[in-house]
């Protein structure tokens, strides 16, 4: 999604009652000891109507789970199945989140409010389905810094602190805890259709296509693509678009995300589900962001082939509808559309106009070239050279052949970059944690947020669901 739409009236839409009998299960929310509002993104509450709410009233929506007028009667943690580190798992779904609530947007999209933190359900196994707090702030951090650089990433809607002590075998404890709201286009995954498949379930596979389709809308396929009016084909060409300029988005954004298990890969395309994540202290290929992941299976520089794989899976998946040449051709797309994407995308953070696939492709090349020689920080790098400035030798010689995009914004002009560096997210946090002194996180997001207005919007493919069309 883009920058938040102007204030716009509350507008339900419970959208995933059609398929919610066989989709999920309705679960009853924690009944949680405390509830003090921590965070509220009032810039997205105005533009889905709820932005008149009081704390009292956000309390009761989003800590007590009250219904929204008109909105689902009852939460739903929904069902799925998913490959873990390329495991098959047919033992998850939502553990320890639901579907809260459907709406409108100001644009005129169908967006989720979904949660994280909010109790058990029957898909929790041995999990406490609570979240730590500070996994709350590491996700409004994720968030914020994703969307200032131009990512399609779910939002944080609302972190409310509720008062237990939770224990993890992974961090300090006790620790606090919270419960999490988090805005998006939509919660179906790749793992939602590995289960439909598991099952055989042919007329649920069906319906859950044409919910996607109409849900999340999205260019037809290329004119010469075979099996171009099946609508198990459709829907692979688009979450393929979606996951190339996902996987471009995050190498620009020198953002390693860590789990890219399919039961994390939304359909609409959504970056989401922030756990171990990192941005790159230098241009290593090889950096992981997840202490778990040994093998590196999921590196930054093998993040592309990851969501390459996952379109995989969901093209399997879709053999229960369709034959595979067109779901291969489908898949073929990825490369092609990853590099056009990171070259639209490298170019828009640089400031300077595209110049055509040839000449993007070579820039690209030459600067990643310099980034991994100097081993300078890779936002430092972007801010430095904004425009083509200060930049030499072939990559300078390169430059010199692009147009800049004017920019006044003030950003450019300072000495140097937001960043978000492990060292200053735990800083971040022991300041609550020690202190419980919020003053450092808000600030921050002060400062992320007029990164995000410099940058102005990226880049997208035609249709993309974060264009605002519908």
């Amino acid at each position: 999604m883009p920058s938040a739409p102007s204030a716009a009236p509350y507008r339900p839409e419970p959208a995933i009652e059609a398929v919610s009998d066989w989709l999920g299960a309705p679960v009853t929310p924690a009944d949680f000891p405390d509830c003090r509002v921590r965070f509220r993104n009032q810039r997205w509450a105005e533009g889905v109507g709820l932005g008149t709410l009081s704390d009292a009233e956000w309390v009761q929506h989003f800590a007590r789970f009250e219904q929204l007028p008109g909105n689902l009667q009852q939460p739903l943690a929904l069902k799925y199945h998913g490959h873990q580190f390329r495991v098959y798992n047919p033992e998850i779904g939502d553990g320890r989140g639901f579907l809260f609530a459907q709406l409108i947007d100001g644009a005129g999209r169908l967006l989720d409010l979904g949660t994280k933190g909010s109790g058990q359900t029957p898909y929790s196994r041995a999990g406490d389905g609570r979240l730590t707090l500070k996994g709350g702030v590491r996700e409004i951090l994720a968030t914020e810094m994703l969307e200032a650089l131009g990512v399609d990433t779910s939002k944080t809607f609302s972190i409310i602190e509720t008062g237990e002590e939770l224990w993890r075998n992974d961090e300090p404890s006790p620790t606090r805890s919270a419960v999490m709201v988090r805005l998006s286009h939509g919660h179906i995954r790749i793992g939602t259709f590995q289960r439909l498949l598991a099952l055989e379930e042919r007329a649920h596979m069906e319906a859950l296509i044409d919910y996607c389709l109409a849900k999340f809308p999205g260019p037809q396929p290329p004119e010469d693509a075979p099996g171009r009016s099946e609508p198990a084909v459709i829907l692979l060409h688009q979450v393929v678009e979606r996951l190339a300029d996902l996987a471009a988005s995050w190498m620009v954004a020198g953002f390693v995300h860590g789990v890219l298990n399919t039961d994390n890969m939304n359909i609409s395309g959504e970056s989401f589900d922030y756990g171990p994540w990192r941005w790159l202290p230098s241009w290593d290929p090889g950096f992981t962001a997840a202490y778990f992941d040994q093998q590196g299976l999921y590196a930054f520089g093998r993040q592309p082939e990851a969501l390459h794989w996952n379109c995989g899976q969901l093209a399997v998946a879709l053999r229960l509808l369709a034959e595979s040449e067109p779901l291969i051709a489908a898949l073929n797309r990825f490369g092609p559309l990853y590099m056009e994407a990171v070259a639209r995308r490298w170019c828009w953070r640089l400031g300077i106009e595209p110049r055509g696939a040839d000449h993007d492709t070579a820039m690209v090349a030459a600067c990643e070239k310099a980034l991994r020689e100097s081993k300078v920080q890779p936002d430092v790098f972007f801010h430095t050279h904004r425009g083509g400035r200060g930049a030499e030798g072939e990559m300078g010689e390169i430059f010199q052949t692009y147009q800049r995009v004017e920019s006044e914004h003030g950003y450019w002009h300072e000495d140097g970059p937001q960043t978000l560096l492990i060292d200053e997210v735990e800083a971040l946090w022991s300041a609550i944690d020690k202190r419980d002194d919020w003053a450092p996180l808000n600030d921050k997001i002060a400062a992320i947020r007029r990164m995000g207005e410099a940058h102005g919007p990226a880049p997208r493919p035609a249709g993309h669901l974060g264009s605002g069309e519908r």
